[in-house]
């Protein structure tokens, strides 16, 4: 092959890993080219939810002052809906309502990838976007390119890392993965509801930039493993709905998305958040969910994989993604620094890679939650069925009438034992004390 035109880095995808890998490795005066399939960093993403923001702050000291986030998060909810009522859990604690926040935000992917990538290119980063990678190019079982599909359309490089996303096709034609199956994959869709500001803080009890993100489970999504949400921009909310893909292709009575969010939306309990709103945006994504056990190779000769692409997602109630992708980009950069200083490029000078990330809290982090879904697949009733009930009972509980408390205990007690057996409550309430939290 030509080596003429041969660069020391190329990056195939300008999101929060592939971009974070980038800055990292301008700083150091190395050459590195970010190549992004959509029109600007940032086109394709359909993001609407917290940005973990613990990794950006360290990069960037004037991320608070400067990054176009909408609004800190100030308040949390987690709710578990159940026909027309709601039990929820409330979380506004007064340390994640100054500054750095719990390093949570809400931002819209578009703006914020668009200013890292600013950041990138003032560091010395070249960024080339409306180019589709269609396959690598290789030498000796060695990845040496990309190509678009045309030997004119190729670049060469010293090392390449994958950041395509979640359905990272690249990975599986390098044999880094097995194909993509939809139960290592989940898929979103969302609304952005406008709204004036005022609106939004009077009907979540916000001030200035505080935001709220709230979750909900449960009847959300129908009967699916998945949950709706809604995030506060400041002048907008980002709603929808997410679940298991094999759970809903599996699912003889499921509805089509749209009509999942659009009855979630409907709720008694959501409708008077989203009323007067005019939706202005509707997406659709589809988010990893492999699992630690089944996280794809990271490496090989002259390849290293990022954020999504490499699955590194954590599936528990904490939905970290975005500080485990910049940490992936940023280990991935140092990485390819030290194997630079030695220049040795090959699958055992990269393995580094893997090493940086379990020594991190990435790789601890996706190991302390690998048993979430697969035991949330196996007692589904923890979502569907203690929610109806619990709702049942407490609504009973506090009904005020002339009825008589003991004998209110009792008629709860009675449809308590009808309706579940002890042993499978202490089975799965253990189950979810040991994997859930």
């Amino acid at each position: 092959m030509n080596q003429t035109d041969k660069m020391e880095v190329i990056i195939v995808g300008a999101g929060p890993s592939g971009l974070t890998c980038a800055y990292a490795l301008a700083k150091r005066g190395i050459e590195v080219v970010v190549i992004e399939r959509g029109e600007y960093p940032g086109a394709k993403n359909v993001f609407g939810g917290i940005f973990f923001s613990s990794i950006m702050e360290k990069l960037f000291p004037d991320f608070l002052d400067n990054a176009p986030w909408e609004r800190y998060v100030g308040k949390r909810k987690f709710a578990l809906l159940a026909n027309e009522n709601e039990m929820a859990f409330d979380l506004t604690p007064a340390a994640f309502n100054v500054a750095p926040y719990n390093h949570s935000f809400l931002a819209r992917r578009g703006s914020m990838d668009q200013w890292l990538a600013k950041k990138a290119e003032e560091a010395g980063a070249s960024i080339i976007t409306n180019y589709c990678v269609r396959d690598f190019l290789y030498e000796n079982g060695k990845v040496v390119g990309i190509t678009s599909g045309g030997d004119e359309d190729s670049l060469l490089a010293d090392v390449i890392v994958c950041a395509e996303g979640a359905n990272s096709l690249l990975s599986e034609k390098a044999r880094l993965r097995k194909k993509i199956s939809p139960g290592r994959r989940s898929i979103a869709v969302k609304e952005n509801i406008r709204l004036p500001r005022s609106v939004i803080e009077d009907r979540f009890g916000l001030t200035d930039r505080q935001g709220a993100a709230y979750e909900y489970f449960g009847a959300s999504v129908q009967g699916l493993l998945g949950n709706g949400f809604i995030y506060t921009n400041q002048d907008s909310l980002s709603v929808g709905v997410g679940f298991s893909l094999s759970d809903f292709m599996k699912s003889e009575n499921a509805k089509n998305p749209n009509d999942i969010l659009d009855d979630f939306k409907s709720h008694p309990v959501i409708a008077p958040l989203v009323r007067g709103g005019e939706t202005t945006e509707y997406m659709a994504h589809m988010i990893p969910s492999d699992g630690f056990d089944y996280l794809p190779k990271l490496y090989r000769d002259g390849l290293l994989v990022v954020g999504d692409a490499a699955g590194l997602l954590n599936t528990s109630f904490f939905h970290e993604g975005v500080n485990l992708a910049m940490s992936s980009g940023l280990s991935a950069a140092e990485t390819i620094i030290e194997a630079k200083e030695k220049n040795d490029f090959t699958a055992e000078a990269l393995s580094q890679y893997e090493e940086k990330l379990k020594a991190s809290f990435v790789m601890q982090d996706l190991k302390n939650c690998k048993n979430f879904l697969s035991f949330l697949h196996k007692h589904k009733s923890l979502i569907n069925d203690y929610p109806t009930l619990m709702n049942d009972i407490l609504v009973d509980y506090f009904r005020v009438s002339e009825k008589p408390k003991s004998v209110v205990k009792k008629e709860i007690f009675n449809r308590v034992m009808k309706n579940v057996k002890l042993t499978r409550v202490a089975s799965d309430m253990w189950g979810a004390w040991s994997n859930l939290i």
